[in-house]
């Protein structure tokens, strides 16, 4: 026997064979169809149900196999069952000779037999016959199962004779002696009856015994009679064994272990699950033996033999134990039988089925390490030159029973070594097909799934450089097949999965073929499904590059939207009553775990940034990497990148434009590497950092670029409020000039712009600032509203810097009257040092440290200008942006005022305003004051400039802001008037300056510059007198005239602006004349003479009241007269300050009379 049954399993041993075979020409799918109906009746009742009889079906079966049915009956073909088709009666000899002819090939063992003719009809198909059946067609056939039952009780009742034959003791005659083939050659010619050979022939007998003991235990296990079969496998284990008989000894050995598994397992082993209906073997031994006819025939004790036979008298041996071995017993005499196998080099296919079964039973048993042992036997036994076939069988086989004991790896390893046979070079064809069918099988011996998820989770199970072969193999396989998509699926999980055991070389090698077969077919996310349903999902490239982080970036500063602030309580949700709920509260935590808190826009360029790096030892190329979003429309711009060999964490920024409006979820990116293109998930990333990947789209809004007529700064603004500049501008100003900034504002977006609002905010500065920094006016550009996208609106922006034109306070003294020009300044002076610091000679006596290091040449301004703007439906909905523009000033200084004090002028409403001016600048400059002629300053020249001025009235200036509080500070309030009265009596000064080569010019502010005693002598006196000489007010430099020898009215006229009540005054009119040498002449007692009292007399005046005295002068000569009028000293006056009795000079120009 040569060709081993890898399927058999003990209970095989209680079967009996029949085959099925097609005679003539018949088509595979109808042999099938009716091989099928045969195989489900596989076991039947007989005896009124007392036996059950197994039949096992085979449609091959080698004949030369049926020679060793004596040594075990269950090899013996004792039934035949052919198929045929025969459609004329003229066919049917011919037929039914192919029929006879197939017997003899299994005559010498078959109990019956049976033909089943699909096609003929007629009268030859109408002659009843046991041993043929006749069917119309395939589909018309429903008795064949009743057919096959009586086919199966006629081989029972064939059976059941040979056993009672064989079994029955037969005093007298000659037990014949069962061979195998390979023995009868042995045989032949021993004459066992001569005398001289005694000893032999009591040998040969025993022998002769043994093996038809062993014969009528297989024929008792076939007829459904286990406790009588485990008799005689006893009692032949006995006696073979008493002869050396191994062979056979171990045959017996094998029966009793099978029987015994049969009543200790009888679901069975083979694991076919439902193949048995254990009828008989389940019920106890003591009630199958009294309802089993013969039962009493087979319950004998081993030893109890005649010479002849069976010793008659079994009465004794009726209830001794069924001599049924233990489980562990079966496996120790599976040992011992398959040690007798071994002996015997013709008897390999059986020693190897022996094996096999023993490992069947021990895995019901979960001896796996047992079963490891048996089955390392098998694969070491010789059988002859196996085919490649039955080698592919063979390792197939061995690698199911690794499996069935746990051992998964040496599966795969068996399963895998099919695998290669399938195309070994021997082979004309091979088999790729088969051969990658199997090597899939051993994936998960190897711990493989082609699932590129179940690697994300923990350690890297199996050996990476098995698992690498065999994706390798895996791979050469499907291209062999002419799959190339699938050659690209298994390339990607190789290089995606074992990445990190790959090599420097190994990366460069599985790259280059990678790129070799995607420039055929590349590789796609799509699942592929193989023909026996398996799919194999895509493989994403998550490790190409490798992504730690993805960060969803907000909006620049310019583009952010931001939310108008509106109305108390309308953000107050309205599905709870309370203000605050927990509840509520909960669900916005869990909420802004899973949102970020800030948007994006509709129809603007968004961001996600990505740190990845390259594990590969060179550059890594990624085309067409890109955004994966869902929730609303998104348009992903596809970024190709090169990262450089084994980089580190390299940022990435990944743009794209949402296109409607919702909550967007980025759930990933694709990517195109070597040929494959991916969707990469972040829930299949492992150890990614991410701080949230959904934000909310909302409507869209117009975007302005901002352009100005300035140029761009160096200097980046840093407000601290943590406002984000978009655009930073500069410009060189004198203190005090003026510069236009033309703005532009583009729009850029596909929204118009239907509203806008401009603020500015100054940064904190030292420097005190005078009047409007900046100041606009958007009447014009917003008339042009709303502005459509691409076009330009402009509107200009005044940039006015005044800051402090004064020097430091300890050098604003009063100045004597003496009205000297200044020309030259020392170097000694501390303003020469800290203005003028370009000198390089070092000053001389330098001032006390601190007075001037607080001052610099050059000042710095800094403010920023807010363009809040909306429009479209992002207006609608409440969103504005803001695009900030930064503004550095670099002020240098132009005009310094060193000094300042006044000089009373020749009217008492007015005075002079002397003013030490310094030049600066580095240029000719030129300084002028309303109503006063230019005065030309050289670089570094320091001049005095006298302005006459008007004095004020306190009551005339507008009240302040700070006066109109209830809690203002007093000394607050005392600044804030004192700046009102310096831009006043600046605004009316009017200084300018200019430089000529520079075409440049601005103003000169003496803001902060008086000090109080220098506005007191510009203020006027809170009373207010006024002279009128002949009914003219005497208050400037020409001289009133009058005639000699007429009366001239002399009038003193009092107004109290004060608060309270002043008077009563008494005034003396003193006339002197002027010769202009420095005397005064007093005594014109002759000349000038009074008409009345030369003393005036004024009564008390209220507040806002007016009072006067008149009077009268009689003037005797011509010529040029003064009138001074001096106050009596008295408790009235005193009581006032000096300066509040300012009179007007009086000059009186006496004339002759005319005729």
């Amino acid at each position: 026997m040569s060709v081993p049954d890898y399927m058999q399993c003990a209970e095989d041993h209680q079967t009996l064979l029949v085959v099925v075979q097609p005679v003539g020409i018949v088509s595979e799918e109808n042999f099938f169809r009716i091989y099928k109906r045969i195989c489900s009746v596989s076991q039947i009742s007989v005896r009124d149900n007392q036996r059950v009889l197994y039949i096992r079906y085979r449609h091959h079966y080698p004949p030369e196999n049926n020679e060793w049915g004596d040594f075990q009956t269950h090899r013996k073909v004792v039934g035949l069952i052919t198929i045929t088709d025969c459609f004329s009666a003229k066919d049917w000899p011919q037929t039914f000779e192919k029929f006879h002819v197939q017997k003899e090939i299994y005559g010498s063992t078959l109990y019956d037999s049976r033909l089943f003719v699909f096609g003929l009809q007629g009268e030859i198909a109408e002659q009843p016959r046991t041993d043929v059946a006749f069917y119309p067609n395939y589909e018309d056939c429903e008795t064949v199962e009743k057919r096959i039952e009586d086919f199966i009780e006629s081989l029972f009742i064939v059976l059941e004779s040979k056993r009672l034959d064989r079994a029955t003791d037969k005093s007298g005659d000659k037990i014949p002696l069962l061979c195998v083939p390979f023995e009868k050659k042995d045989f032949v010619g021993l004459d066992t009856d001569s005398s001289m050979l005694l000893g032999l022939k009591r040998h040969y007998k025993k022998r002769c015994q043994g093996r038809m003991r062993k014969h009528v235990g297989d024929l008792c296990l076939q007829a459904g009679m286990l406790q009588d079969s485990l008799v005689h496998y006893h009692m032949s284990v006995e006696l073979l064994r008493s002869v050396n008989d191994f062979l056979w000894l171990g045959a017996a050995l094998e029966g009793l272990c099978s029987a015994s598994v049969i009543y200790h397992y009888p679901g069975g082993t083979g694991g076919k699950s439902g193949a048995r209906k254990s009828q008989g073997s389940s019920l106890p031994a003591e009630a199958a033996n009294r309802h089993r006819p013969g039962a009493q025939e087979v319950l004998i004790d081993p030893g109890a033999l005649t010479t002849n036979g069976i010793n008659p008298d079994t009465s004794a041996e009726i209830g001794r134990a069924k001599n049924c071995l233990s489980p562990e017993d079966i496996i120790d005499k599976y040992k011992e039988a398959i040690s007798y196998y071994s002996k015997y080099k013709n008897a390999g296919v059986i020693e190897l089925e022996a094996c096999v079964k023993a490992v069947r039973v021990l895995a019901i048993q979960k001896r796996s390490m047992e079963a490891s042992e048996f089955l390392q036997n098998a694969v070491y036994i010789n059988l002859r030159q196996l085919s490649e076939e039955e080698k592919i069988q063979r390792y197939s086989i061995l690698s199911e029973l690794y499996e069935l004991i746990g051992f998964h790896r040496k599966s795969a390893f068996f399963k895998r070594v099919a695998a290669m046979q399938c195309v070994a070079p021997s082979i004309t064809e091979p088999g790729w097909r088969a051969c990658y069918k199997l090597l899939l099988e051993t994936l998960p011996g190897y711990s493989l799934s082609l699932d590129p998820s179940d690697f994300n989770r923990g350690t890297h199970r199996g050996w990476a450089a098995v698992q690498m072969r065999l994706l390798h193999e895996l791979v050469y396989a499907s291209r062999r097949m002419g799959n190339p998509a699938l050659s690209v699926r298994h390339l990607s999980f190789l290089l995606q999965t074992m990445l990190d055991f790959l090599s420097d070389q190994e990366k460069k090698d599985v790259t280059q073929s990678l790129e070799n077969y995607t420039s055929k077919c590349p590789g796609t996310m799509e699942l592929i499904t193989l023909p026996g349903g398996l799919t194999l999902p895509p493989v994403p490239f998550t490790k190409l590059p490798i992504v730690r982080r993805v960060k969803l970036l907000n909006l620049p500063a310019s583009l952010r939207p931001q939310k108008m602030k509106s109305l108390l309580g309308q953000n107050v949700s309205t599905k709870s009553p309370f203000i605050y709920s927990p509840i509520i509260a909960h669900n916005r935590g869990e909420e802004r775990n899973k949102k970020i808190d800030f948007q994006w826009v509709q129809g603007d360029v968004c961001e996600v940034q990505l740190m990845v790096y390259n594990p590969m030892p060179f550059e890594l190329r990624v085309e067409n990497m890109g955004l994966l979003t869902s929730g609303v429309a998104f348009e992903s711009l596809p970024a190709a990148l090169s990262l450089p060999a084994e980089s580190g964490l390299y940022p990435v920024t990944l743009v794209g434009v949402p296109q409607t409006t919702g909550t967007i979820t980025v759930n990933g990116y694709h990517t195109t590497v070597f040929g494959v293109f991916s969707d990469c998930l972040l829930d299949n990333l492992p150890g990614i950092k991410t701080s949230g990947s959904t934000v909310e789209v909302i409507p869209a809004l117009p975007r302005l670029q901002i352009s100005t007529s300035l140029p761009r700064s160096a200097h980046s603004l840093q407000p601290s409020s943590g406002d984000e500049i978009s655009a930073n501008v500069s410009v060189q100003l004198y203190n005090g000039e003026t510069q236009q900034l033309i703005v532009q504002l583009e729009n850029i977006g596909m929204e118009p712009l239907e509203k806008l609002e401009v603020t500015s905010k100054v940064l904190t500065t030292k420097e005190k600032l005078y009047g409007d920094f900046l100041s606009w006016n958007l009447e014009e550009t917003i008339a042009q509203f709303p502005l459509p996208p691409g076009k330009v609106a402009t509107f200009t922006i005044n940039i006015k810097v005044k800051l402090d034109f004064s020097c430091q306070e300890n050098l604003l003294q009063d100045l004597s009257d003496d009205g000297i020009s200044v020309s030259g300044f020392p170097l000694s002076s501390p303003f020469r040092q800290v203005v003028r610091p370009r000198v390089e000679s070092k000053p001389v006596n330098p001032p006390e440290s601190g007075k001037a290091g607080d001052f610099s040449h050059v000042k710095t301004l800094e403010a920023i200008l807010n363009f809040k703007y909306s429009g479209g439906p992002g207006h609608i909905e409440g969103y504005y942006r803001n695009l900030s523009l930064g503004l550095h000033v670099e002020v240098e200084p132009s005009v310094f005022f060193t000094r300042v004090s006044t000089l009373p002028a020749t009217s008492t409403r007015q005075c002079h305003l002397l003013l030490d001016v310094f030049n600066s600048t580095e240029h000719e400059l030129t300084v002028s004051a309303r109503s006063n002629e230019a005065l030309v300053l050289h670089a570094g020249e320091c001049q005095r400039m006298a302005i006459q001025v008007d004095k004020f009235n306190v009551e005339s200036f507008p009240e302040s802001p700070g006066e109109k509080g209830q809690f203002a500070n007093p000394k607050q309030l005392e600044e804030e008037r004192q700046e009102a009265r310096g831009l006043e009596i600046s605004s009316k000064l009017d200084i300018h300056w200019r430089i000529p080569s520079l075409k440049r010019s601005g103003e000169a502010s003496v803001e902060g510059l008086l000090n109080q005693l220098v506005l007191e002598h510009l203020q006027l006196a809170p009373l207010q007198w006024d002279v009128l000489v002949d009914g003219q007010l005497c208050d400037h430099e020409e001289a009133a005239a009058c005639q000699v020898g007429d009366p001239v009215s002399l009038e003193v006229r009092l107004t109290n602006r004060s608060p309270c009540s002043v008077g009563p005054f008494a005034l003396t009119i003193v006339p002197f004349q002027d010769h202009q040498n420095g005397v005064h002449n007093y005594d014109l007692h002759d000349t000038i003479s009074f008409v009345g009292s030369s003393t005036f007399y004024l009564d008390a005046v209220q507040p806002s009241g007016q009072s006067a005295c008149l009077g009268a002068l009689l003037f005797l000569y011509t010529g040029d007269f003064f009138l001074h009028i001096q106050f009596h000293e008295d408790s009235t006056s005193k009581e006032l300050p000096p300066s509040w009795f300012c009179l007007p000079s009086v000059h009186v120009r006496a004339l002759e009379a005319q005729a």
